[in-house]
């Protein structure tokens, strides 16, 4: 299974999960020109902008690891678009579930990012 399979398959996982949390998976892969949100959903009067990490091995630390303060700002910019073209006036959040084995399956993961 090549890289971009398995980000598939572990955003599939991840929405499950999220479903499984008591999330509403609003769209999967949300893109524009600028921008990619790899899942948004909705829980309670909530939306979050959530970026999936998969990591078969923790040898090289937790995808978690990998969200940088770059990655976070990406992230923000993308939400206030989607909020922006969606007319959203309700509170929004930048999440990350990380997704970890060879098969996409648990541990998972939820974190909350703040906006260093």
């Amino acid at each position: 299974m090549n890289t971009t399979e398995l980000g598939k398959q572990a955003e599939q996982v991840a929405a499950k999960y999220l479903q499984a949390h008591g999330y509403r998976i609003l769209h999967t892969n949300w893109k524009t020109k600028q921008c990619e949100i790899d899942i948004v959903a909705q829980k309670g009067d909530c939306v979050s902008y959530i970026e999936v990490k998969y990591r078969a091995t923790d040898i090289a630390g937790s995808g978690l690891d990998y969200i940088t303060h770059r990655k976070k700002q990406q992230m923000d910019y993308a939400a206030r678009i989607w909020v922006q073209e969606n007319q959203w006036n309700g509170a929004i959040a930048l999440e990350a579930v990380e997704v970890a084995d060879a098969i996409c399956r648990c541990p998972y993961t939820s974190q909350i990012l703040t906006k260093d």
